[in-house]
């Protein structure tokens, strides 16, 4: 069973091995560049880890887990555009170190080039992991569209926000940990568990994105602080702020999120006022409590798969290292 550090390292060595073309330089030198702005390779870990569960030959996963990393990617890229997003890892945007037309057709550059790494796997798992990985693409574009609908609408339940979450973050956790186990050969039973794990502690990743974004530093986040309030992002701390705030403090959040800030002292003033109402309900903490929560039902259910103590420890060590990152 290969370690977090073990696979990280593993995964950075095959992405610097990609074979990317020189020309025509707009397209491929972004792809470079978002490759190059580093991160903790969570995807292509987790699809690593989840193969050494069962299997030790690595040519045969490598492709998989360097595809789910230029999707991840892919998504990136083209998310920073909608969100016109200025810093990705504390590195300027793609579309703002270029141009929107760069980012678009270099993101879809890496969407064909991580279906050109699926087809290099074998050809006895090829069917299973390609529909995982079909399945999955259009469920993150499924959760992209709920959450730029989420702008456009004045209330968010709750359940539609974690529907949203697990559309576009948590089942592409979650399909790396299964196309990683259908590679190894992991029973069916199993990858279906590791799938399920996936899913909840991609919910509770997505979730300290959320209390990160507004309660994080930049310095160590890698993106500018307060952006979904500035960009008015309907998050599960504003939902709760708005179940939980007299009406006085609810008319005052929705009255923030209904403008479009230009100026900078208006935006940073939004900003500090929006997050005293989140800490005003304890907020902060009620989300940290409901991320214990969706990791602890992921680590139940490993608790449950079939599989050797000393992998399943380090999978457990692996969701406790995601929630505790600051970045």
């Amino acid at each position: 069973m290969l370690t977090f550090d073990q696979a990280r390292k593993l995964a950075e060595e095959e992405i610097s091995k990609l074979n990317l073309k020189k020309e025509p330089a707009l397209l491929y030198d972004p792809v470079r560049y978002i490759l190059g702005m580093g991160g903790k390779r969570i995807r292509p870990v987790l699809t690593l880890m989840s193969y050494s569960l069962f299997g030790s030959d690595f040519g045969k996963v490598i492709p998989a887990a360097l595809a789910m990393e230029l999707f991840h990617n892919f998504t990136l890229m083209h998310d920073d555009v909608m969100d016109n997003a200025p810093l990705r890892r504390n590195y300027a945007t793609v579309h703002a170190k270029w141009n929107q037309n760069v980012a678009i057709l270099s993101g879809d550059a890496m969407l064909i080039k991580a279906y050109e790494l699926l087809n290099q796997i074998p050809e006895e798992i090829f069917l299973k992991a390609v529909r995982v990985f079909n399945q999955t693409a259009l469920e993150v574009c499924e959760g992209q569209q709920m959450d730029m609908d989420f702008e456009q609408q004045e209330e968010v339940s709750v359940e539609k926000y974690i529907e949203m979450i697990r559309l576009k973050t948590s089942v592409l956790l979650a399909a790396c940990m299964k196309i990683g186990a259908i590679a190894g050969g992991a029973p069916e039973e199993t990858s279906d568990q590791l799938y399920e794990a996936g899913i909840n502690i991609g919910i509770a990743f997505q979730l300290q994105d959320d209390l990160l974004d507004t309660f994080g530093s930049k310095d160590t986040f890698g993106k500018e602080i307060g952006g979904d309030i500035k960009s008015n992002k309907k998050t599960y701390l504003y939902i709760r702020s708005l179940e939980l705030a007299t009406s006085e403090d609810r008319e005052k959040l929705k009255r923030y999120y209904s403008q479009e800030s230009d100026s900078t002292i208006l935006t940073e003033k939004k900003i500090q006022d929006v997050t005293s109402i989140f800490r005003k309900y304890l907020v902060d903490k009620i989300t940290g409590e409901l991320i214990r929560s969706y990791a602890d039902q992921a680590l139940e259910i490993l608790d449950k798969t079939s599989m050797d103590p000393s992998g399943r420890a380090e999978l457990k060590n692996l969701f406790l290292l995601l929630l505790e990152r600051k970045s």
